[in-house]
């Protein structure tokens, strides 16, 4: 398992967490919380190996399997069911077992003989590995985090952002590791798989660390609870379930305001008592002690925990346009045989608001990707009317510079700003001081949708394109989010798994792929949000 004594983790110069001690055991179940920006992902990739602690060391037995939230590219050639059996090196043998297939169909005489032996010795391997049940199991678990069937033998290259990450879940658990780390495993995932990962997780029976927002997997899975505070470098560790940890937690807070009201009273009658004596050169002293002790019992005291800043989540102001700034027609896009988009055609007004559902695969991305001029269609066209301005927020952050700061990102894309008033934009989505000169690659999924978001302020766009604005948020700043997309005056396109932005966006018409359906919004499409 996972043994951590006294680790200090810094990003940069900055320290994040210091002095952290803690052991993860077989069957212990670790929820990971805190607001973005606390330090969970950072921690999360010291576990795995990934980054090294800036002091301490961390002991880990048997193997560890990490999803991160941005899982590194695989070959986009290798078909999925070879990339997830490569978690267990049965990739290599499958290759060698279908090279020596064709060795022995061509070959004669001796030849052929050397054939048949390496046939024979990719077949132990392969069934000393698991065989083909192996590959019924990798086969199980891509159903079961959603991928369907006829995906197992495309190439990775050819999938959707929401369905290679699925990939590299199913490759994880496939793995059998004794211990899984998993940041933000139900990111992209539907209502059914998110309910197939929490049935996994509960029979799972080693070591687990999970980062999710997602509080009915935390409710339904974690029998721990690791709190990082942003204002603080240690952690706070309770062995309880997510429901306990949750009462405890307000009883806590209920208890610190109880005593601290009671201490501030009982102060404030000795200072007055004090004032009182102080003149009387025989009461002097005794009017001094009692002075400490007010003092003491205010210092005395659990530290008030400080309310989280919450990051002020604003929208471009939209420049003006004509009626129908952006259209489409006819678009279509295939990748290999694989064809995601047929015929689609959109006429986007001046305000409307249209969100865009199917499942994974089905084209969302690849259709708002398209629209925002970052892939070309095979056929048809993209309109851009009169005042155009377009904002395009990507899922997978890919409008960032990961190798800029954070500062560099904003300054390009809204070059018109001084430096101060750039920071001052930062500072209003919570970059603060040095935060603001750190690499945006080194920032985790949440501080990444920030700064996307932040990008967008000064733009003017009219027309914005949020592909999975709400993923990676802690409950505040995604409520901001929310509370941006519903006042915000321009058009909006929207693809979401997120039922609370469905109701932010208040859309009126509603485009379902890969059909390429457009209908007017009614609440029974509410459904599909969560299977989309």
């Amino acid at each position: 398992m996972i043994t951590v004594r006294g680790v200090d983790i810094r990003v940069g110069a900055q320290l994040l967490l210091a002095g952290l001690s803690f052991h993860v055991s077989p069957g212990d179940r670790v929820g990971l919380v805190g607001r973005n920006g606390a330090g969970k992902t950072s921690l999360m990739k010291v576990l795995a190996g990934e980054d090294r602690p800036a002091a301490g060391t961390i002991t880990a037995t048997g193997s560890v399997g990490y999803l991160p939230q941005d899982p590194r590219a695989a070959d986009p050639a290798v078909s999925v069911t070879a990339r997830i059996l490569s978690a267990r090196g049965l990739d290599l043998v499958v290759q060698r077992l279908r090279k020596a297939e064709v060795a022995m169909s061509t070959a004669t005489g001796e030849e052929q003989e050397r054939a048949m032996a390496a046939y024979a010795r990719a077949e132990a391997q392969f069934q000393a590995a698991g065989g083909y049940a192996a590959e019924g199991e990798a086969a199980r678990l891509a159903a079961g985090v959603g991928l369907p069937t006829r995906a197992l033998e495309q190439p990775v290259g050819e999938l959707s952002g929401g369905q290679r990450r699925r990939v590299e879940l199913a490759r994880v658990l496939f793995a059998e590791h004794e211990t899984l780390l998993l940041d933000e495993p139900t990111n992209h995932l539907d209502a059914d798989s998110v309910g197939w990962l929490r049935s996994f997780l509960l029979g799972y029976s080693g070591g687990l660390v999970v980062i999710s927002h997602d509080r009915d997997l935390l409710a339904a899975t974690v029998n721990r609870v690791f709190h990082l505070d942003p204002h603080r470098t240690t952690i706070d560790i309770h062995n309880t379930g997510w429901k306990k940890y949750l009462t405890q937690l307000e009883l806590d807070e209920r208890r610190r305001t109880r005593e601290r009201h009671t201490a501030e009273r009982k102060a404030a009658v000795l200072n007055a008592q004090a004032d009182k004596m102080r003149a009387g050169a025989s009461t002097a002293m005794a009017a001094k002690n009692m002075a400490r002790r007010a003092e003491k019992l205010l210092t005395d005291l659990e530290p008030v925990r400080r309310t989280a800043r919450v990051a002020k989540i604003r929208l471009p102001d939209p420049v003006p346009s004509g009626r129908t700034p952006l259209t489409a027609s006819g678009l279509t896009k295939s990748y290999g045989a694989l064809q995601v988009l047929n015929g689609v055609d959109l006429a986007v007004d001046r305000g409307s608001r249209l969100v865009i559902l199917g499942l994974n695969g089905a084209g969302k991305t690849t259709l708002l990707r398209i629209l925002a001029g970052r892939e070309q269609p095979d056929s048809g066209q993209v309109v851009h009317g009169h005042g155009l301005r377009l904002g395009y927020f990507a899922q997978e952050h890919d409008t960032l510079d990961l190798a800029s700061t954070v500062r560099q990102n904003l300054s390009t894309v809204a070059p018109a700003l001084t430096d101060g008033e750039v920071r001052n934009v930062l500072g209003s989505f919570l970059f603060t001081g040095d935060d603001a000169d750190k690499p945006a690659g080194v920032l985790s999924g949440g501080e990444k949708t920030r700064l996307a978001l932040a990008g967008l302020v000064h733009s003017g766009a009219n027309v914005l394109l949020l592909d999975e604005p709400t993923n990676n948020l802690d409950p505040a700043s995604r409520g901001e989010v929310l509370g941006a997309v519903s006042n915000y005056p321009g058009a909006i396109i929207m693809v979401t798994h997120d039922e609370g932005a469905i109701e932010a966006l208040r859309p009126d018409r509603v485009l379902i792929l890969p059909d390429a359906t457009e209908d007017l919004w009614t609440d029974d499409y509410l459904e599909l949000v969560s299977l989309a």
